[in-house]
């Protein structure tokens, strides 16, 4: 929306592709709450109920491997765990997938590859979304309070009021959720997505850090690291993590 005021009567007007419509400050308030904030309004209920429908999809599938793992190596931890109304921690073996659901909505700069479908071109609002990211942490940095430790965006879920949503993602996460215009974020595509993220994270390997990164430490990290273990880990320390190629196993 574009909004633009003449000197010789200060009337506001929004202005259309089409038409030029003019607009008292008082109806322009009224038009903005009723065509934004309340789309605005629908998305948040609309990503806090499919936030509420992944957490169950979590949970069952967390209940569903921890039996089967057990079943060939009781050592394998599968636990799930709710930390807030916003956020969920799904620990699987050495890893923690955290789920996170911002609280805002969102739309998307101009440039964005999502303003080129006929599904935003048509209906502007369609492009107001929530998110819902998803981290990987080693376990281990939770276990020794490694505060230093670096954890990983993985997927970034983006859903509108009609509950169309894309993936932005690593690997087949960034390719298997990719049709806004049409897909619809139901039950089936959260345990995908949930699936698909435990997979990266199962195959993406824990790297040493560079020789040159760790040729050095001081007596104050040595000393606390006899009790906390906080010389700084990650699965990619040291390598730009968004150069993280596709054909690595």
């Amino acid at each position: 929306m574009f909004f633009q005021v003449t000197p010789q009567n200060k009337g506001l007007y929004l202005l259309k592709p089409t038409k030029m419509e003019k607009l008292s400050p008082h109806d322009l308030v009224i038009k903005l709450l009723k065509e934004k904030t309340s789309t605005l309004l629908n998305v948040r209920e609309t990503t806090g109920g499919l936030f509420k429908t992944m957490k169950e999809v979590i949970a069952k599938l967390a209940h569903e491997l921890a039996q089967e793992a057990a079943s060939f190596d009781k050592r394998i931890i599968v636990q799930y765990k709710e930390k807030s109304e916003f956020e969920v921690w799904l620990t699987i073996a050495e890893d923690v997938l955290v789920f996170y659901m911002q609280s805002n909505v969102f739309s998307f700069d101009r440039s964005h590859s999502v303003w080129q479908t006929s599904y935003l071109k048509n209906n502007e609002t369609n492009a107001y979304c929530g998110s819902i990211s998803i981290y990987n942490f080693l376990s281990d940095s939770f276990k020794y309070s490694r505060s230093t430790d670096m954890g990983y965006l993985i997927a970034r879920i983006f859903v509108n009021h009609e509950s169309h949503f894309f993936v932005e993602g690593k690997r087949q996460l960034a390719f298997l959720y990719n049709n806004f215009s049409t897909a619809v974020l139901d039950r089936t595509a959260l345990h995908d997505i949930v699936t698909s993220a435990i997979l990266y994270t199962l195959d993406f390997n824990l790297f040493a850090q560079p020789f040159d990164n760790v040729k050095e430490v001081s007596v104050s990290v040595m000393e606390e690291e006899s009790n906390k273990m906080q010389i700084q880990t990650g699965k990619r320390l040291g390598f730009r993590f968004n150069a993280d190629n596709d054909q690595i196993k």
